[in-house]
């Protein structure tokens, strides 16, 4: 869980490497006497910190700041008042905010877990924090050059990002913003403050970022290995894993480069040593002559960089001292000093501001810009004097190193390549008291893409780590090795008569093979193992194949030839066997084919029999149907026309009582036209008595016609109703019953509580009239 911590810390995206560790580091595993591990305690190297102002295309920033954007609560972003982070210039620096495959949120999460773990306190958890988003706020302070009494000097037009990191370090505004746009300079007890360019600002700016992460860096380690730290009580052992960056080799390498390089040198003398002094330790035991075996020393490149007089290191040293000295005095030292060392390489031109060393891995070109600065890697007192004033006693507890110090102290404080060297120093006298394993991992490809395979970059990566010198070395002596009973186990069959290994001296069945099949070349015997070049491996291995194949062929004829003989036996006997069975099914197979002949004969007759006496039974019935059919029809028909007859009649009789109704009204209409022609012949003359009579008849002509008419289509109405109430009725029929509604047409007849009056009952009133209709 705590190298998960420390890669969020120290761990950023790189263009090789999504997870690629900027810092080394040593971690000393410690185990009881049974073996359980009890402790560990980590060391750390060389910190990038130029990564936090300026990343490389399509690289990021460490870790820990995306995953805090992302894994905090929108409350905690409020009180450190930050966003997203495409907003921060320290983040996007690289042009990727951004990792495939990684979820910033959540190893947030994880990472606050670790930290509980690791016994940090939720005050402390969240002074970090403060540190972290500082930084980001720092990255946002904008600086414009101008001139000031003609001298260069820089304004801050935006103070917003300002103000927000001097509330979070503690500090005040107007203070803090001296601090990055002047400088403050002690000279023979009086004091000068003069104004700084931009780009002085900008490097001051990014001083500050650089020493307050990596204190905090230091911080953590330490706060780490107090946790899981356990001081010696005992006799124990230990494990050591040491996980240090690998040779680089960049289009532009400054003074990171040139320690990293540094360190590989170192290692890789250790790992070609160690592998000689196991070579020879191995020749020795088994007394095999291997003077004639030799390897490549990079001690002369070692030599050059920090070891013999006015090495590199020390000239960077010197010159990091001088309060004039610049990275192009120093370069021109180098070049008087080192230039003809046939390791370093001075560039042609001298306007040229880089040099070059042959390291084990191949050429490396430095650009010597920026190197004393890093170099010497201090404050300014006005930075110091800042946070000497602070208000937040966990910045002034990172500094407090720095801050106890006097100036001239701090004059006389070691440079970084001197606290690297000597930390290196002390790595590699712990590494020559340990027995140690070395692994070596090799990136597939540039891309960072699966099942793609880049010849040369592999190639290259074993180049720079030294895997090439090791093989070469196992090359010059005899790189195949077997022990006498392993090559007698292997090798036997190449020779008549050679029993197995634990039936036979292994040492005389050696020697005798290697006599007969190798002759007298070049491979020696020891007292446990013969020693043997590529070529004769090789050989041996063919003979071996060539061998095998002839004695395993004979073998082979042999196996198979009483393989098959055993196999048709057994088939002879499996064909008898299968002979007596399948006698015996076909003759049960044939009796069962009779017996069922048989039973379907027998059921064929029973059939007939009874079918006949079905078909005369079926007769019978079928007459007594067609009677007892005939007599129902005949009664049903007699019936009809019974009902037939009987609406006739009424029909008829309905007729003719309608005629006779309109023959009586004609009558008497006639009655009444002579009674008023008999009246009116009184009153006047006949003829006009015969017609005023006329009209009135006619009249009460069209008048019963009328009426007759109208009483014809009330009854086609009455008619129409009576139908239309026929359907409904029909239709509520088919309708699904609702319960509420068929109590409420039940009861309607009750009286409502509402009402005094008592209505007639709708439901026997629609009943009656229905009744009344039909009848009808």
């Amino acid at each position: 869980m705590n190298f998960f911590f420390y890669s969020a810390f120290g761990n950023a995206k790189t263009i090789r490497n999504d997870n690629s560790s900027r810092f080394g580091k040593y971690v000393d595993i410690h185990f009881s006497k049974e073996g359980v591990i009890e402790g560990a305690r980590i060391e750390q190297y060389l910190l990038e910190k130029s990564r936090l102002v300026s990343q490389g295309s399509d690289e990021r920033n460490y870790h820990i700041f995306y995953c805090m954007l992302a894994g905090m609560t929108r409350e905690e972003r409020q009180k450190l008042e930050l966003s997203d982070a495409s907003n921060y210039s320290y983040l996007t620096g690289g042009g990727s905010i951004t990792c495939d495959g990684r979820d910033d949120a959540r190893e947030f999460a994880d990472i606050r877990s670790a930290m509980k773990v690791l016994m940090f306190s939720d005050s402390e958890v969240w002074e970090i924090l403060k540190l972290l988003a500082s930084i980001l706020h720092m990255g946002n302070i904008k600086f414009r050059g101008k001139v000031v009494d003609n001298l260069d000097a820089t304004e801050v037009p935006d103070m917003t990002s300002l103000i927000r990191v001097a509330k979070f370090l503690g500090l005040d505004s107007r203070n803090l913003k001296e601090a990055l746009t002047l400088k403050t300079i002690f000279a023979q007890g009086e004091t000068v403050v003069s104004t700084l360019s931009h780009r002085h600002a900008m490097d001051v700016r990014d001083a500050f970022v650089k020493g307050i992460y990596g204190r905090l860096f230091i911080w953590i380690v330490t706060k780490v290995n107090a946790a899981i730290y356990k001081p010696h009580s005992q006799t124990r052992t230990s494990i050591g894993i040491l996980d240090i960056f690998g040779f680089e080799n960049f289009k532009i390498n400054s003074f990171e480069q040139f320690c990293i390089n540094y360190a590989n040198e170192n290692l890789q003398q250790f790992f070609v040593q160690h592998i000689f002094k196991l070579e020879q330790e191995e020749y020795n035991a088994e007394n095999i002559n291997w003077q004639h075996i030799e390897f490549v020393d990079n001690q002369d490149t070692l030599d050059m960089i920090a070891i013999k007089q006015l090495n590199i290191m020390a000239l960077i040293d010197e010159e990091s001292k001088f309060p004039k000295g610049t990275d192009h005095t120093m370069l021109l030292k180098l070049h008087k000093q080192q230039g003809w060392n046939k390791q370093y390489l001075k560039p042609k031109s001298d306007l040229n501001h880089s040099f070059g060393i042959n390291h084990f891995a191949g050429v490396v070109f430095y650009d010597t810009r920026g190197f004393l600065e890093k170099n010497r890697d201090t404050f300014s007192a006005d930075l110091l004097q800042l946070i000497h004033n602070t208000s937040n006693k966990f910045l002034q507890h990172l500094f407090i190193d720095d801050i106890s110090m006097g100036s001239e102290t701090r004059k006389r404080a070691p440079t970084l390549s001197a606290q690297f060297k000597k930390s290196l120093d002390a790595l590699m006298k712990t590494l020559s008291n340990c027995q140690p394993f070395f692994i070596r991992c090799i990136k597939p490809n540039e891309y960072k893409k699966p099942m793609l395979f880049d010849r040369e970059l592999c190639c290259r990566q074993l180049r720079y780590s030294g895997m090439m010198e090791t093989i070469r070395i196992r090359r010059a002596g005899y790189p195949i090795r077997h022990t006498f009973r392993e090559f007698v186990e292997r090798y036997r069959f190449l020779i008549h008569g050679c029993p197995p290994a634990h039936r036979v001296d292994c040492f005389a069945a050696t020697t005798k093979i290697c006599r007969e099949v190798l002759g007298k070349s070049d491979y020696q015997l020891g007292h446990t193992k013969v020693f043997l070049k590529d070529a004769h491996d090789l050989f041996l291995e063919q003979e071996r194949d060539r061998v095998l194949t002839r004695k395993i062929t004979i073998l082979q004829r042999c196996v198979r030839g009483w393989y098959y003989r055993r196999r048709y036996k057994k088939m002879r006997e499996s064909v008898i066997i299968i002979q007596k069975n399948w006698r015996a099914w076909a003759q049960k197979r044939r009796y069962k084919n009779m017996r069922v002949g048989y039973m379907r004969l027998q059921a064929l007759i029973r059939s007939r029999v009874v079918s006949h006496r079905f078909r005369h039974l079926r007769g019978h019935v079928v007459a007594l149907q067609a009677r007892c059919r005939g007599f129902l029809v005949r009664r049903e028909v007699a019936h009809r026309m019974w009902a037939a007859t009987r609406i006739q009649a009424q029909v008829r009789g309905l007729i003719a009582r309608r005629q006779y109704r309109r023959l009586k009204k004609r009558v008497e209409a006639a009655r009444l036209k002579e009674e008023e022609e008999q009246a009116l012949r009184k009153q006047m003359n006949k003829k006009k008595a015969k017609e005023i009579a006329e009209i009135q008849y006619r009249e009460r002509m069209v008048q019963m016609e009328q009426e007759e008419v109208l009483r014809t289509q009330k009854e086609r109405e009455l008619l129409e109703k009576k139908r239309q109430l026929v359907h409904d009725v029909e239709r509520r029929r088919d309708e699904p019953v609702d319960d509420s509604q068929l109590v409420e047409q039940m009861f309607d007849f009750l009286p409502d509580s509402a009402s005094e009056t008592q209505v007639p009952p709708t439901a026997f009133k629609k009943q009656i009239s229905l009744v009344f209709s039909l009848s009808l």
